[in-house]
């Protein structure tokens, strides 16, 4: 046992000497680590803390171009994360593009992230608030925002607010034109062109270009002479104005007088002087005052030189010379004067001679009493109107006087397009009236000796005329006259105003349109649909009728105003249309005459736009329509009326039927339905109902709902009927209508209930309750004013103005000049809300004479002074007012 508990004992005292050794090298080291350091401190500090996101780069404002979509990018560091927040909502984490890299310089993590932007993001934002986004970065510090980024749709109008306008200045002249660039986002830079190079008024100081836009020429030069234009840009588009033409002219001036001449036998010497310093130029006036200066050289003693002349003469000079010498310049004289008489006869004679008729006195017109009669023009195959030895037939002279009117008809040369003359009774007495009567292919005059006429040349209180009806061959087709749809009047230089009741169609003719002298029978026509091919094409729609005024070859002074119906929805914040204005040429075809919004100064016509109707100013008469097409990116629609018709009670048989129509709404499309159901014995049931057809491709679909099964069933087979899109939209196709045909049990059934829904495939609609008796009589119902129009169909003279003759020429005289306050004719524009195309009337010899003819026009239906007497009273025109009060009817 003891070898094993020595070896025991000696293991113990190995490991109790290994555990010495250990602690003893542990207590070295530490002592060694105590001995090398200085004392500790309390705490070690901490790593440092990271800062708050910092942008390098921040969002910026962007503008959408077209339909490209627009990038917004942003970079900040430190930053763990980053997102945008647009209009208050998070950008999904999906539409970031993020990138990472590392600042060399500070070693910190640097973070960038972009996101697109659509035009549809932005359009889909409804309210005040433009569309906006910002960056919002995180680091452990916490969060940064980033600046609002705008984000808007970039465009360019088309329309310059204000244009330049050309003119004529003197030299050294200061100029101002100028120029109100579209509205535009962002908003358009302008620069002026002059000969289509840029002017740089650092260049030529001359010029000089205002923060408003307009260009000042500080003193005009002859090289200044030239055609501007205002261009504005922006980067959308490129917009030009229509161009100025300035002409710099220069009035001419005397050089110095030349010499005196030698004293002649006249004892008179003369001097001259010549318009060269400068001479005129570019329609300068020429040099007032006489080019020549004549005086006598004797000092007065010129009589008694001559009477010793004419002594030491006489030897030489035989006796009685001098009265030969005067008897033979007299003869000489009378002779010509002979000659200048001969001369003069031939040539009237002639001219009579091309007036093609015969002067007919007027006692013969007595005798006959005026009966109807009709003039015989030659037919149009026929070079010569009439053979100087072949008068007119005249089977009764062919004017006619009905109270105070005057009128001259002519019929054409078939007898079943006579047309019949009036027999009302004469003025008694009437001095010796002759009347001179001539024919053309395109109109009919007559002319009015003096005693006849008014000091203005015209006959003293016209009132009215009559409509007269007939066809006449018109651009290649016939235009049908009907009773209705045409009207006509005899009409002078005092003008008048032509109306077809019920229809919205008129024609105004200002004073002083025809020349002095002159009367015309004119007439408005509305074209009936069978009979006309329409003006639209392509995705065009025709939104009102095609109207024809004449004689289309007559010259006018000052533009008329046609009044056209449309059935264009315009009541929406932007215009959906793009309306153009069609006239129909001598060979049938269509052609534009002007585009809404784009009129130049070669423009024709002047379209002024209202919410249901059109006016025009135009100065060539013909057949007119007005067509619309959609304005992307937003459909236009159209304004509808549906109207519910049935047959006129009492109902004796089992079938019943009900119709319903989509029209236009117009009044003469509602016309026009009423006199066709009124032939086929069908009535009105109530007042149409308005609907708004967009230009969506889709059709109109009519149901017929909840109808008493136990009593009534319906033939229709198929749930609904539709009417295509294209026959509504492109109005080719005037009386569309669906009948649904329905069967009564019996014929004791005579009451009638059920729905009727009518509605664009995922559009508007509208609903019929119908509750009928079909056996119970119901008068008429009609939604046109009973007895028809208030307007009478013609109006002839002062009685078709609501604004006196003596208070327009005080309006025009106040208001025609420009005035440096711009308080004159383009302020009242604006005020009456006709100031879309300011050149049109800045072209016309008196611009505030066309705006009042264009006011007449636009409120023949209320004949109220208030809103033309507002607009004066706006512009501090207190005189005018004045005037109004006292000479008219306010």
């Amino acid at each position: 046992m003891l070898p094993v508990r020595v070896v025991r004992d000696q293991g113990l005292l190995t490991l109790v000497l290994l555990l010495l050794c250990v602690e003893r090298v542990a207590s070295e080291i530490e002592s060694s680590d105590y001995s090398e350091a200085e004392v500790l401190p309390d705490s070690f500090p901490s790593a440092p803390a990271e800062p708050l996101p910092e942008f390098l780069l921040e969002p910026e404002d962007a503008f959408i171009v077209k339909n490209r979509p627009v990038q917004l990018r942003c970079r900040a560091s430190p930053a763990t994360q980053i997102y945008f927040k647009c209009n208050g909502e998070w950008v999904n984490q999906n539409d970031h593009v993020t990138r990472e890299s590392l600042d060399q310089i500070t070693g910190l993590v640097v973070r960038e992230v972009d996101i697109s932007v659509s035009r549809t993001q932005v359009e889909e934002l409804f309210g005040l608030e433009d569309y906006w986004c910002q960056c919002v970065a995180w680091s452990s510090a916490g969060t940064t925002k980033s600046n609002r980024a705008y984000v808007r749709i970039a465009y360019l109008r088309k329309n310059f607010e204000q244009e330049p306008l050309g003119r004529e200045v003197r030299l050294e002249q200061e100029v101002l034109l100028q120029c109100r660039p579209p509205e535009g986002m962002p908003a358009a830079e302008v620069d002026w062109l002059k000969n289509e190079d840029v002017i740089d008024p650092s260049q030529d100081s001359n010029f000089l270009i205002t923060i408003d836009h307009d260009l000042i020429i500080k003193q005009a030069r002859l090289s200044d002479t030239a055609n501007y234009t205002c261009v504005a840009r922006n980067v959308v588009a490129r917009r030009r104005s229509s161009t100025a033409t300035l002409i710099v002219y220069v009035d001419g001036g005397w050089t110095e007088w030349a010499k005196w001449s030698a004293c002649g036998t006249e004892c008179t010497h003369w001097r001259s002087r010549e318009c060269q310093a400068p001479p005129p130029r570019n329609g300068g006036k020429h040099c007032s005052g006489s080019m020549m200066e004549s005086k006598n050289c004797t000092e007065g003693l010129c009589a008694r030189n001559k009477k010793i002349y004419i002594e030491h003469a006489d030897h030489s000079v035989a006796p009685g010379m001098g009265v030969a010498v005067y008897a033979g310049l007299v003869g000489a004289l009378l002779l010509c004067v002979i000659l200048v008489l001969c001369v003069g006869v031939l040539a009237y004679r002639r001219r009579c001679r091309h007036l093609h008729g015969d002067i007919t006195d007027s006692s013969s017109a007595l005798t006959a009493a005026f009966h109807p009669g009709n003039y015989k023009p030659p037919r149009q195959d026929n070079p010569h109107p009439l053979h100087p030895s072949a008068p007119p037939d005249l089977t009764a002279t062919a004017g006619a006087f009905r109270g105070p009117l005057f009128s001259l008809q002519q019929a054409v040369n078939d007898s079943p397009h006579k047309i019949p003359m009036t027999t009302s009774p004469l003025l008694d007495p009437l001095p010796s009236l002759k009347i001179k009567v001539y024919n053309s292919s395109t109109l009919s005059s007559l002319e009015l000796p003096a005693d006849m006429v008014s000091g203005d040349g015209e006959i003293l209180s016209l009132k009215s005329v009559g409509t007269i009806g007939r066809e006449r061959d018109y651009h290649g087709h016939t235009l049908s006259r009907e009773s209705g749809l045409s009207t006509s009047a005899t009409l002078g230089n005092l003008g008048g105003r032509l109306t077809i009741p019920n229809t919205g169609v008129s024609l105004l003719v200002p004073p002083g349109t025809i020349p002095q002298g002159k009367f015309y029978e004119m007439y408005l026509i509305i074209n009936k649909w069978d009979k006309t091919t329409l003006p639209s094409e392509g995705g065009q729609t025709v939104l009102g009728p095609v109207v024809s005024c004449g004689p289309s070859g007559m010259l006018l002074n000052r533009p008329v105003v046609l009044t056209l119906p449309h059935c264009a929805q315009l009541d929406t914040p932007t215009l959906d249309w793009t309306l153009t204005l069609k006239s129909q040429t001598h060979q049938g075809a269509w052609e534009e005459v002007l585009t809404v919004g784009e009129e130049t100064l070669s423009s024709p016509c002047y379209l002024q736009l209202e919410e249901e109707c059109c006016h025009v100013l135009m100065e060539q008469l013909g057949t007119y329509g007005l067509v619309g097409q959609s304005c992307p990116p937003q459909p236009a629609c159209k304004r509808l009326q549906l109207a519910l018709f049935a047959p006129r009670a009492p109902c004796l048989s089992l079938d019943y039927s009900l119709r319903i129509y989509c029209i236009h709404d117009t009044p003469h499309a509602l016309k026009e339905v009423l006199d066709l159901e009124r032939s086929l014995g069908g009535v009105l049931l109530e007042d149409p109902k308005p609907l708004l057809f967009k230009d969506s491709y889709h059709n109109l679909r009519l149901s017929i709902h909840d109808i008493p099964h136990t009593h009534w069933r319906s033939k229709l087979l198929a749930k609904y009927q539709e009417i295509p899109f294209y026959h509504i939209w492109s109005g080719s196709q005037r009386t569309l209508h669906c009948t649904f045909n329905l069967e009564r049990g019996s014929l004791a059934v005579s009451q009638l209930s059920c729905k009727i829904c009518v509605r664009q495939v995922e559009g508007e609609g509208q609903i019929f309750q119908l509750h009928t008796d079909i056996q119970e009589t119901l008068p008429p119902h009609s939604p046109l004013p009973a007895g028809g129009t208030c307007l009478p169909s013609s109006q002839v003279g002062p009685y078709a103005f609501r604004l006196p003759d003596s208070i327009r020429q005080k309006i025009c005289a106040s208001l025609d000049a420009p005035s440096a306050r711009g308080c004159d004719w383009r302020l009242l524009a604006r005020s009456l809300g006709f100031d879309r195309y300011l050149n049109y009337f800045a072209t016309k010899p008196s611009p505030t004479g066309v705006l009042l003819d264009l006011w007449e026009a636009c409120h023949q239906g209320d004949a109220d002074l208030v809103s033309l007497a507002t607009a004066l009273e706006e512009m501090g025109k207190s005189e005018v007012l004045v005037v109004m009060t006292t000479d008219g009817d306010c």
